[in-house]
């Protein structure tokens, strides 16, 4: 199987360094590394890879560059998935770039890249049309209090593998952190799916679909 091909953009030539060696690491091929946000889109389109990570804050402007550009990449280049780092754990910027379509987008806190095999983990989920957000955005989504939620059919177990799904888990991941069964947490899971009217959809987009609809609550 070919390796995931990936373009970096990072501002800070160390930091941007250390990516590209840790993502080699674990077998992945960096196609393309970017030092602003204008470089980031050329670089994308010029080698089409897989997944495209960037920071948020990047040049010109060092605002949020880095997010508009992701942004525009999802809507230029469907087929390539983005994943955002970022400093900060603001709920608008996720919702900003997950928009319409949680499929193949991540958004990660900074500090998780130094767990390299979650890390690398994240990167191959979003690559696969998954999707990965960090728990800690995930878990202001859960907490606030929203008016005619359509999470208020689920019950605090399901909430808790809803969310864990939202940062991209798997049922044998979801499992581990909750302390369960497999078996438990497939019932869990299509108690979600059917709870949420997705019953019918296939498997996979399911999954995007609840956590879509986790996101767009409130």
């Amino acid at each position: 199987m070919a390796p995931l091909r990936v373009v970096i953009a990072e501002d800070q030539v160390l930091l941007r360094a250390g990516l590209s060696r840790l993502l080699q690491d674990a077998g992945m091929e960096v196609v393309g590394e970017a030092g602003d946000a204008p470089d980031l889109l050329r670089k994308v389109a010029a080698h089409h890879p897989d997944v495209a990570i960037t920071d948020v804050q990047m040049p010109p402007d060092h605002a949020d560059d880095g997010l508009r550009a992701a942004i525009a990449i999802r809507r230029e280049h469907p087929g390539v998935g983005v994943l955002v780092l970022s400093q900060f754990s603001d709920e608008r910027y996720a919702l900003d770039l997950i928009g319409d379509d949680a499929a193949g987008v991540g958004y990660l806190l900074k500090d998780r890249v130094a767990d390299l095999d979650a890390f690398a983990d994240a990167v191959r989920r979003v690559a696969a049309g998954g999707s990965a957000l960090d728990p800690e955005v995930v878990g202001l989504m859960v907490g606030r209090r929203r008016r005619d939620d359509p999470l208020q059919t689920l019950t605090p177990r399901e909430r808790e593998v809803l969310a864990l799904m939202a940062e991209g888990r798997s049922n044998s991941g979801i499992a581990d952190a909750l302390h369960l069964s497999l078996a438990a947490v497939e019932k869990n899971v299509t108690r979600i799916f059917t709870r949420l009217d997705l019953g019918h959809e296939p498997g996979d987009h399911r999954r995007v679909l609840a956590v879509l609809t986790l996101l767009r609550a409130g």
